[in-house]
């Protein structure tokens, strides 16, 4: 996501915004929950397929901050 503001750009801005806010929700509660199934000893399989998910979250993350334009649509 470009920080800057472009004239008519408000309600992309918006929403982007709120998906990056939903996604890092998501991310924190992918985390402590994968966390949570280690402590609690659950199996490799629950923790790896949280720990993708978070990944996953990451990267559509690193495209929305980072990325360009065409790609922050996507």
């Amino acid at each position: 996501m470009n920080l800057m503001h472009l004239p008519g750009s408000g309600d992309r801005d918006v929403l982007l915004g709120r998906e990056i806010d939903d996604l890092l929700l998501r991310l924190r509660g992918l985390v402590l929950v994968r966390d949570l199934l280690e402590q609690r000893g659950a199996t490799a399989a629950e923790v790896d397929e949280h720990a993708r998910e978070a990944d996953r979250v990451r990267a559509r993350l690193a495209t929305l901050i980072g990325g360009s334009g065409e790609a922050a649509a996507a």
